[in-house]
């Protein structure tokens, strides 16, 4: 990843690293609240749209190589942005599909379908292939890197030992975090964006935005469309420093 994304995460990595020992640790293990259980919505009339790792297919192989994409790219990102605050990064353990609820557990908790999660149990990102795959097909490959990014955040989060008063800061500052490493990619020229990903990823965020009459206090609200992407393109549009981390 090119230097110019590593310089931009220099200063709030560094200052919530500090932060973190201060407070004496990482979050305690279990599982995040996860995406709000609602499929994807249908797309419209609109043609096609592709990132310049798809092709146009919406086959499983594609959906397989995209989500190897997202992961390493999360990664790489992350590993610069620990590395340029002289913080050593590790990886998470894992990113695991499953197809049937309760098939993958975490923290003896198991998984609903029709979701994504990140388990700081057991430091992994479980995703519902056939719900992801769906909205795969639905709104596009952009809409996986960030479905990946901002689960990814997640385990960043842990890493970093933030902690929060309510889950739905905790769930926009991953969505601001997953915007951020998303424009600091193509900004780098790690990642090309096409005509139409902006717009998948406004589509993604609208799909899995909380029902509007939930409350914004509620235990594992993740905030309403609007907010969820005003976050998003907040972090995509200024980095890593528009997110609160220091």
């Amino acid at each position: 990843m090119g230097d110019r994304a590593g310089r931009r995460g220099r200063g709030p990595i560094a200052r919530l690293v500090v932060a973190a020992l201060v407070a004496a640790g990482c979050m305690a293990g279990g599982v995040d609240q996860g995406e709000p259980q609602r499929p994807a919505p249908p797309r419209s009339g609109q043609p096609e749209s592709q990132t310049t790792r798809a092709d146009g297919t919406t086959s499983v192989a594609e959906f397989q190589r995209d989500i190897q994409d997202a992961v390493r790219l999360a990664e790489q990102y992350w590993a610069q942005q620990f590395r340029a605050s002289g913080q050593r990064f590790t990886p998470i353990r894992r990113v695991v599909p499953y197809s049937r609820e309760g098939e993958v557990t975490c923290a003896g908790q198991g998984l609903p379908r029709n979701n994504a999660v990140y388990c700081s149990a057991g430091d992994f990102i479980a995703y519902d292939v056939n719900w992801s795959v769906a909205a795969f097909r639905q709104i596009g490959d952009a809409f996986l890197f960030y479905l990946l990014g901002h689960e990814y955040a997640h385990g960043v989060q842990v890493r970093l030992g933030g902690r929060y008063d309510f889950t739905i800061q905790q769930e926009l500052q991953a969505d601001c975090m997953a915007g951020a490493y998303l424009g600091d990619s193509v900004r780098s020229g790690v990642l090309e964006l096409e005509d139409g990903d902006l717009e998948e990823f406004r589509e993604g965020l609208l799909a899995v935005g909380d029902d509007p009459d939930q409350p914004w206090f509620a235990e594992g609200s993740h905030g309403t469309a609007e907010q969820r992407s005003d976050s998003f393109f907040r972090g995509y549009e200024k980095s890593l420093g528009a997110c609160g981390l220091g």
